[in-house]
């Protein structure tokens, strides 16, 4: 079953946006989709009595769990995805639309399967457990969508991990050092 996108935002959307969270969902086991039934893209998130959240207005998403005979659904506010400031954001904004969109969407969906089908999370466990499920699959949605440029560097990927593993090192004990 497809999750149904809805646009009730004044925002023109970039084209494609629905295919994207489309194949976001497709790189996810359908296991942990069920339940989901929409997306809908609004200007903003404006908070109602049920959550009582002073910096909503900020917030680039929102994840609405079951309540009596309504499923679960997610809101995005495409004033933080697609901001009208400045021309230099509004650039980089479209340029980074898709993986950004592509990681709200995940975090969204992690919120939905460890609230609703995982089991055995503590309260204090939550951000950790989405935060890793988001990369994992992140990961994934990257490595099947990626272009000419991430088939180019994929044979380096070992390479720049273990970089990155040996400067991570190298930083946590010049801060021990120093702290």
């Amino acid at each position: 079953m497809a999750v149904k996108v809805e646009n009730q935002s004044s925002i023109k959307l970039p084209s494609k946006t629905e295919e994207t969270i489309q194949n976001v969902f497709d790189a996810l086991p359908r296991e942990h989709l069920r339940g989901m039934t929409r997306v809908v893209f609004v200007d903003r998130i404006i908070p109602d009595s049920r959550i009582p959240l002073p910096m909503a207005t900020e917030l680039p998403g929102l994840y609405h769990p079951k309540q009596g005979n309504i499923q679960p659904w997610c809101e995005i506010a495409t004033n933080s995805l697609l901001p009208k400031d400045s021309f230099f954001k509004r650039l980089a904004a479209k340029l980074n639309f898709k993986p950004n969109l592509a990681y709200l969407v995940l975090s969204l969906q992690a919120q939905h399967y460890h609230l609703t089908l995982s089991h055995g999370i503590k309260k204090h466990q939550y951000e950790s457990a989405i935060r890793a499920y988001v990369d994992q699959y992140h990961k994934i949605w990257r490595e099947k969508n990626s272009g000419w440029r991430g088939k180019l560097f994929k044979p380096f990927q070992p390479l720049f991990e273990k970089w990155a593993k040996k400067l991570r090192k190298k930083y946590e004990s010049e801060k021990r050092k120093s702290g």
